[in-house]
């Protein structure tokens, strides 16, 4: 492919206004995109907008003093309102600009779209959706970007570069993967963004790429790039652990990793190779990840602790077994509480992961995430009321059964169980993903049993009799009950829960 001689690229990380504090973890994706391009000797910049207000401003500034010739964005679905505003922006200030998205919301959309087609669905929600951002974008990269975006900066690249379907070139396997460069970090203020675990200063980074579970709640279950597991050699990621210890001071680790124990060989290398790397230095570190309940034993739990993992996360979602059924979580009741008595006897904390408003859902499946979060003591929790994202099985598997226009109709595979979710303006609607403890959140789901306001009413009593009993402390801040539960938003946790605190 040919690219031009006066080639510019800024690589662009919209503001995530959603969140409680935007600076805590960077852009991983991005900052990978940009090693890529980085490696090839292309001029690559990257403009960070995490928490800056007057991002418009801001691009208006870019635009006249670097000035871009191609400008790449990346979007989850809360970031796509802020996205839009940055392109018009662009277009406003040099309408010859190039402007290419990527990121989970493209990906997620196309394999919407693609599953309409399949199934012979016309006029479909997610085909409206694709048409409006290709009226916007020049080129929509779904999928892996790491090969792709070589041919999306090139001249004449199509208006669609699809890096997520069957036999493209662009796909990433396991060896492309591990050779590729890790995220280029000193694009950006790596020490404007603050977190910390257990005391120590931390940062994060993605060992494995995928998710091969069916979670009906879960976005990517049509896409290939979310839904297969894709692994780098231990090797390297422990030279990238060392390399943020040698070079930024870090000590503390959070995994991005969808579940680390897909692989449970590779995982207890892993977690060998993170022992003998602190024996080595001479230091310990601090760890945080997520892990899939039904596939967590004892002997990982006291390897996690070994390896300096003080707390794990896991989305346990609900309590009541027929709820578990129909979101084809695959871990039972038992399953879950086996996890949870694994990792204390080990000396972990776990915070549990719950939802609700599910198929099928009701008052008293509800009151079962309060009895389980209670009976099993765990340490932090948040619950959430899930909304059906485009790339969903509960979006995109949904049908129009009301004479309203506006709602959707999703039926369990195991039970026929119903949920019902209205029809929601990603672009214009920041309501759809809010979770202001100030009386601020909002569901778009109901079933026949709970309403939205329902719904809304129950999750907000799980949260304050929980906390209360268990002394666990709210988390402070917009969007603070959402923080570690993209998955249950149905967003790829790699894109949006690189940007969440706690």
């Amino acid at each position: 492919m040919s690219i031009p001689e006066d080639l510019k690229i800024c690589l662009i990380i919209p503001p995530s206004s959603f969140l409680m504090d935007e600076r805590v973890f960077p852009s991983l994706g991005v900052l990978k995109i940009a090693a890529i391009l980085e490696k090839y000797g292309k001029p690559v910049d990257v403009l960070d907008l995490s928490g800056v207000q007057n991002y418009t401003d801001v691009i208006a500034e870019y635009i006249h003093s670097f000035k871009p010739t191609i400008c790449g964005i990346s979007t989850t679905t809360p970031q796509l309102p802020a996205v839009i505003k940055i392109a018009k922006e662009i277009t406003k200030h040099a309408c010859n600009i190039k402007k290419i998205l990527g990121g989970p919301h493209v990906t997620l959309t196309l394999s919407a779209f693609l599953y309409e087609k399949a199934h012979q669905i016309e006029n479909g929600r997610a085909a409206s959706a694709l048409s409006h951002l290709q009226e916007i974008f020049d080129v929509l990269v779904s999928g892996d970007g790491e090969l792709s975006i070589l041919e999306a900066v090139a001249p004449n690249a199509p208006a669609i570069i699809d890096a997520d379907s069957n036999g493209s070139p662009y796909f990433m396997s396991n060896a492309v993967y591990n050779k590729s460069p890790t995220p280029a970090r000193h694009f950006i203020d790596l020490e404007s963004y603050k977190y910390e675990i257990e005391g120590h200063k931390a940062t994060s980074l993605i060992a494995q790429l995928g998710c091969p579970f069916s979670c009906g709640f879960c976005g990517g279950r049509h896409s290939r790039s979310l839904r297969v597991p894709r692994t780098r050699d231990t090797e390297t990621i422990i030279n990238e652990i060392e390399f943020l210890y040698a070079t930024y001071g870090y000590t503390g680790f959070m995994f991005f990793d969808d579940e680390l124990n897909v692989n449970r060989k590779n995982f207890i290398v892993l977690l060998s190779e993170l022992k003998s790397l602190q024996d080595r230095l001479g230091v310990n570190f601090r760890l945080r990840g997520f892990v899939k309940a039904e596939l967590f034993d004892e002997t990982q739990a006291i390897a996690m602790y070994e390896a300096g993992f003080r707390w794990l996360l896991c989305g346990f979602e609900a309590a009541d077994p027929r709820i578990l059924l129909n979101i084809q979580k695959r871990a039972t009741r038992e399953d879950n509480e086996r996890a949870v008595q694994a990792a204390k006897k080990a000396g972990l904390k776990v915070k549990a992961l719950m939802s609700c408003g599910h198929p099928g859902e009701t008052e008293n499946s509800i009151n079962s995430i309060q009895e389980w979060l209670i009976n099993n003591d765990v340490d932090d929790f948040d619950c959430t009321v899930i909304t059906p994202y485009p790339g969903t099985p509960y979006h995109d598997e949904a049908r129009q059964e009301h004479k309203q226009k506006n709602i959707w109709t999703y039926a369990a595979p195991a039970t026929s169980d119903k949920l019902y979710s209205y029809e929601v303006d990603f672009i214009n609607d920041p309501q759809y993903y809010k979770g202001d403890p100030d009386g601020g959140y909002k569901s778009f789901v109901y079933t026949d049993y709970l309403s939205s306001e329902e719904i809304v009413t129950l999750r907000g009593w799980v949260e304050e009799t929980v906390r209360e009993k268990l002394n666990i402390a709210y988390p402070t801040g917009r969007a603070a009950l959402q923080f570690e539960h993209s998955m249950g938003q149905g967003i790829p946790s790699k894109m949006l829960r690189s940007s969440l605190k706690k």
